[in-house]
């Protein structure tokens, strides 16, 4: 979720911002260093000659580092305080302090806040690590789901300058471009699924479907090396603006190279809204790809639009959006459904059992008025369609915040019919805390709807399964997903067979600096 996130700020003017994380770990996550390997092998073991009885062998124990009782006095002592400042204009918090310090405050703060608290390993010792990341990545539960995978997919780090230009102005440093890809191990098939209007990729003439090849002359297809892997890193995931680098694609069999040059990027969060003439009345269609701050006026603009066209059915395009601010998604819902959901729960937030619960969110029908280049004015009455049908289309990129709006909807009787894939299944989310430059989410509650339904960790099946189609523009009736979902709302069966002809994708966020087995830290 993505990401859903749910900050717990009280007395703060943050204090109903509520979040979820991207699906997939969004950017930045620290490395886990790898097993050691013996070089050299076992040597066999003799047994005594001198027939002593033996003794009972004793095991060393280290003890666990003790939990601190105030953590909060630990916030903002930094081993490198930051100077100047914030993206709000206020002046940076972080006083001197050491590693040690900022390791504490992760310790005590998870003890408090972590959904999973009593899981994380009690082994777990600061001085055998030495920086922050991977002491984070390491204060996590390492219990696994009955279906083999971890039970926190979904703990993750940004730099804070990083997050907030992404939730506030949808900035990223790069390209304009996000990837679906096969695998994370080569040989590797990635395609081209969003190129940003108005983006380096998009005046260098990249297409939805385009196949990467190379990276600055590098094989991206069956790299494994470490210098490779880091090339590629490099050439795709830029740290500044003002960068250049070649890209090798591929599209209908022929290869060329593009040269772009990095810059900052404001991704529009919905794309593509139209209305389509059906037999049966007018579809109101959008692409959403991200629960942020500027979403929320662009959604509005499109709902107002629906209701002046007189549209009475909608299909929501989610199958990108790896989640973001809950107010957003709870809104949304409240924009498909109407009055008739005012009020009622959208989503309860299950805490630990050291926390207080807190009163449920309810469908919003006003805008929050979230700050952002373009907001929305606090306070105004949102559009509505009064739907009790709505169509979403899916595939494993679709979480957390984008899940929270299925599942808040069925909860009130919205009957959602979800066209694609298996959602990624994140019904968890956080609070995005900032300590000394560095921003870390872990896991603090579980969402559950209406009728306290919240176990999807294993995502929502679809309705009709169908795979992504990257050989049509997005909001092309005449793509894969949206064509089955006209058929469907106007037969209510699904295509007799898969309609798309790739293997299952997954979706490569911007944000996310991954390739292969290796990250990139930011």
């Amino acid at each position: 979720m993505t990401s859903s996130y749910a900050p717990r700020l009280a007395a703060t003017a943050l204090a109903a911002l509520f979040l979820l994380s991207a699906c997939g770990g969004g950017g930045g996550g620290a490395s886990v260093a790898s097993p050691p390997v013996a070089d050299t092998p076992p040597t066999t073991p003799t047994v005594p000659s001198d027939p002593t009885p033996p003794t009972t062998p004793t095991t060393p124990t280290t003890p666990a580092d003790p939990i601190p009782a105030d953590y909060q006095s630990y916030a903002n002592l930094c081993a490198t305080p930051r100077t100047g400042l914030d993206a709000q204009g206020f002046a940076f918090p972080d006083r001197q302090g050491t590693l040690q310090d900022e390791m504490r405050f992760l310790r005590g703060w998870a003890d408090r806040n972590y959904l999973w608290y009593d899981e994380i390993p009690a082994t777990l010792r600061m001085a055998d690590f030495s920086n922050t990341l991977d002491y984070f990545a390491a204060l996590k539960t390492p219990a696994l789901t009955a279906a083999g995978k971890p039970k926190d997919r979904f703990h993750f780090t940004y730099t804070t300058a990083e997050w907030d230009a992404l939730t506030t102005a949808g900035e990223e440093v790069g390209y304009g471009l996000t990837w679906s890809r096969n695998s994370a191990t080569a040989p590797r098939t990635w395609l081209a699924s969003i190129v940003e209007p108005g983006s380096p990729a998009a005046a260098a003439g990249l297409q939805r479907g385009d196949m990467l090849v190379a990276v600055d002359g590098t094989d991206f297809i069956n790299t494994t090396s470490t210098s490779g892997v880091a090339a590629i890193n490099a050439g795709l995931f830029p740290d500044n603006a003002g960068e250049s680098h070649r890209l090798t694609v591929q599209r209908a069999g022929s290869r060329f190279d593009v040269s772009m040059v990095s810059q900052v990027v404001a991704a529009a969060s919905v794309k593509n809204t139209k209305v389509l003439d059906t037999p049966t009345g007018k579809v109101g269609y959008l692409t959403f790809d991200d629960h942020n701050a500027v979403a929320e006026k662009q959604l509005i603009d499109s709902f107002n639009l629906f209701k002046s066209q007189g549209v009475n059915d909608l299909v929501l395009d989610m199958r990108y959006n790896g989640g973001g601010l809950l107010y957003i998604a709870s809104e949304l819902a409240y924009m498909v459904a109407g009055p008739s959901a005012a009020g009622k729960t959208f989503e309860r937030l299950n805490y630990n059992n050291k926390l207080p619960a807190d009163a449920p969110i309810p469908f919003l029908s006003t805008a929050y008025g979230f700050s952002s280049p373009n907001p929305a004015t606090p306070g105004m009455a949102l559009p509505w369609l009064g739907l009790k049908r709505v169509t979403v289309l899916t595939t494993a990129g679709t979480c957390s915040a984008s899940e929270a709006v299925i599942n808040g909807l069925r909860g009130v009787d919205v009957e959602v019919d979800v066209i694609g894939g298996q959602t990624c299944g994140k019904p968890y989310g956080f609070t995005p805390v900032d300590n000394c430059g560095t921003t870390y989410f872990s896991i603090e509650f579980q969402g559950v709807n209406a009728k306290g339904f919240g176990d999807f960790a294993d995502g929502f099946a679809p309705t009709c399964t169908v795979a992504d189609d990257l050989d049509h523009a997005l909001g092309d009736p005449a793509e894969n997903l949206l064509a089955a979902a006209l058929s469907y709302r106007a037969t209510n069966t699904c295509p007799a067979a898969p309609r798309a002809s790739a293997a299952r994708m997954t979706l490569v966020r911007p944000e996310v600096k991954e390739i292969a087995v290796l990250s990139k830290r930011r």
